[in-house]
């Protein structure tokens, strides 16, 4: 029988010398290693992402990745980082990532709150710690995405947090990870919070650029939430270099009479794909994926989640808001899944856009899949221009066109934000929407001139 081997690009050529090269040298003990080569067994297989895969059909990674950039394999703590984290906004403890590096130099670990435990991943990678590599995989629901097998197979640092037992933080962990920019770079990096039961407390990840070279980041985030506990997170991707390529990961598994909710701000940021695994581990929970799209130019943003309802009594929220112009593309791809014991399931998806002009697109792919019988879930898209009459009513009391166009957009926004629980940190991602508003009126008037 003949035996069909697929052509291999020149990325995924360069991709396989790359870990081959390096595999030795990348951190973790036996267990680690063994989950390295087999996710990049799987990678091998598959190869990148491509557009005859249902679940990356509008995202077509291996006709994007050309060419494989050289491994970020230290921190390049430039001026421009320095300038970088000096313009953020944010109090609480940070804890810094260059080129997917830990930086601790950078991060205020004299801040740590009681309770709270902070270690580099490459640290933890080589712990030999009892479950890791199960913490590590998350949800299985995500095991076959070969964007994720890329990072669980190259990932060379992050931070690992633990919130202990009971634990209530007031102020956020702030997770940055900064891409320096002074070279076109590829960087893995992944990210583990454990929060035990009965812990309230809320991430922040924000993910920019400090140069203009355009980086190839492969990022994930893996959470794993006790029984009564309350986590929010907050993803902010800004500042990208316009020919940037990501790959951003969620992965959670959420306890008992617990509540997870996950927030991501994308504006400026290339070509971007978010993917959310999240897995309902114990009855009577909460879970709520939100998040505003920004695009302007060629930009490109992709949300791809999957929930999978594995125990009774779950009640998710998704609400995904897009605002594109330009020549830009949005894409939601949204899967529930109620397994058969799952009863009492309450899930609700949704995904709105705005298109500014004709050359800007919008695909919306909502699916349920339901193997109960009492349940209650629903999905809705929708893709519109701005309403007129709004826009009337703002002229009609004065407001040059261009400003009531700003106050209609951030309006629509805001209603996704308004979920974000730290008043801080929903002003930070507000402040970025006006931003974002302002340079497009800007360009507005320019163009008319």
């Amino acid at each position: 029988m003949a035996i069909v081997t697929p052509l291999k690009t020149a990325a995924e050529q360069t991709l396989i010398q790359q870990f081959a090269d390096s595999k030795a040298e990348l951190p973790g003990g036996p267990a680690v290693r063994k989950l390295r080569e087999d996710a990049f067994t799987g990678f091998e297989a598959k190869g990148l992402p491509h557009r005859r895969l249902e679940s990356w059909r509008y995202t077509d990674l291996r006709a994007l990745l050309r060419e494989a950039r050289p491994l970020a394999d230290g921190a390049a703590v430039t001026e421009a980082v320095k300038a970088r984290l000096a313009a953020l906004k944010l109090d609480g403890l940070r804890l810094v990532l260059v080129d997917g590096v830990f930086a601790p130099d950078l991060s205020t670990l004299d801040d740590i709150p009681e309770g709270v435990s902070v270690q580099s991943l490459s640290e933890a990678l080589v712990s030999q710690r009892e479950g890791l590599s199960r913490v590590l995989s998350g949800p299985s629901v995500g095991a076959d995405d070969t964007g994720l097998m890329l990072n669980t197979a190259l990932m060379r640092d992050g931070v690992f947090v633990e919130i202990a037992e009971g634990r209530n933080l007031e102020q956020p962990i702030v997770i940055v990870s900064l891409a320096s920019g002074h070279e076109e770079r590829a960087v893995f990096h992944r990210s583990v919070v454990l929060a035990a039961q009965g812990s309230r407390a809320t991430i922040v990840e924000v993910s920019e650029a400090a140069g203009e070279a355009a980086q190839q980041i492969n990022g994930a985030i893996v959470f794993e939430t006790g029984d009564e506990s309350e986590i929010q997170h907050v993803r902010i991707v800004t500042r990208q270099a316009a020919a940037s390529v990501q790959v951003q990961s969620l992965l959670a598994t959420v306890g008992a009479q617990a509540k997870f909710d996950s927030f991501a701000f994308v504006a400026r940021a290339g070509t971007l794909r978010q993917q959310h695994f999240v897995r309902f581990a114990g009855e009577h929970s909460e879970i709520g994926l939100r998040g505003v799209n920004l695009l302007r130019g060629s930009e490109h943003s992709d949300v791809t989640l999957i929930v999978d309802h594995e125990v009774p009594h779950g009640t998710s929220r998704e609400l995904f808001k897009t605002i594109a112009g330009g020549e830009s593309t949005g894409v939601f791809q949204g899967k529930v899944v109620v397994r058969p014991h799952a009863q009492k399931t309450d899930g609700s998806m949704k995904s709105n856009a705005l298109l500014l002009n004709d050359g800007a697109a919008m695909f919306n792919k909502p699916e349920l899949e339901i193997f109960a019988d009492d349940v209650v879930c629903g999905h809705g898209a929708t893709v519109a221009q701005i309403d007129g009459d709004q826009l009337f009513y703002l002229m009609a009391r004065g407001l040059p066109r261009p400003q009531a166009e700003a106050l209609v957009l951030q309006a629509f926004a805001g209603e996704a934000a308004e979920f974000i629980g730290d008043e801080n940190v929903r002003e930070l991602v507000m402040h970025e929407v006006e931003s974002w508003l302002q340079a497009r009126e800007a360009a507005s008037e320019v163009s008319t001139v």
